[in-house]
C-alpha cells in the first residue's frame, strides 16, 4: 500500500517546483509561456516569500503540487487564498491526491481565517471543471479576466 502525506515546499525544492510548472503549461498547451527559471522560484517564493507550495508526495516522491498566495476581498473584508496551479502527474490522477491537496489548501484557509479559495481554469478542461464541482466550488461564469503583462505593463507605465 502507498504511503501519501502532503509537506510544504522549502528552498531546496526549487528544481522539482520548476518541474511542476513546466508539467502544468504542457498540460494546459502553454510551455511557449513559461520564462521563469529556478533563481527566479527560489527569490520569488523563498527569499520574498510571496507565494507558497505544497506537493503531495506518494512513497517519497513528489507526484502533484499546489501554488498559492493570499489576497484580499473588499467585499468579505478578510484575506482569502488564491491558488494559481494545481497538477497531479497524469498517471497518479484518480487516487484522491487533488483533492487531498484541496482539503489541505481549506484548512489552511480555516487556520488563517481566510474567507474564500478562488482560482482559475482553462474553459475546456472538462475534467477539472468536473473535479471542481465535486468538491462544491462553483464557476463565476459572469467574471472576464483580464491581463497585463510584459510590454504593455511596459507602456501603461510610460504613459
Amino acid at each position: 500500500m502507498s504511503v501519501f502525506t502532503i509537506r510544504a515546499a522549502d528552498e531546496n525544492d526549487v528544481d522539482t517546483i520548476l518541474f511542476f510548472i513546466k508539467g502544468i503549461a504542457e498540460y494546459e498547451k502553454m510551455t511557449d509561456e513559461v520564462v521563469v527559471d529556478a533563481p527566479m522560484l527560489k527569490e520569488w517564493l523563498f527569499d520574498k516569500k510571496i507565494a507558497e507550495v505544497l506537493f503531495a508526495v506518494e512513497d517519497g516522491k513528489e507526484v502533484g503540487f499546489a501554488l498559492f498566495f493570499p489576497n484580499y476581498s473588499t467585499f468579505v473584508g478578510r484575506g482569502g487564498l488564491y491558488l494559481e496551479d494545481l497538477f497531479i502527474l497524469p498517471g497518479r490522477r484518480g487516487k484522491g491526491y487533488g483533492k487531498a491537496l484541496f482539503k489541505r489548501l481549506a484548512q489552511i484557509a480555516v487556520e488563517r481565517n481566510y474567507g474564500r479559495i478562488e482560482w482559475r481554469c482553462l474553459n475546456w478542461n472538462q475534467p477539472s471543471v468536473d473535479f471542481y464541482h465535486s468538491l462544491g466550488a462553483v464557476g463565476l461564469d459572469e467574471w472576464t479576466t483580464f491581463r497585463l503583462a510584459g510590454d504593455a505593463i511596459a507602456r501603461l507605465a510610460r504613459s
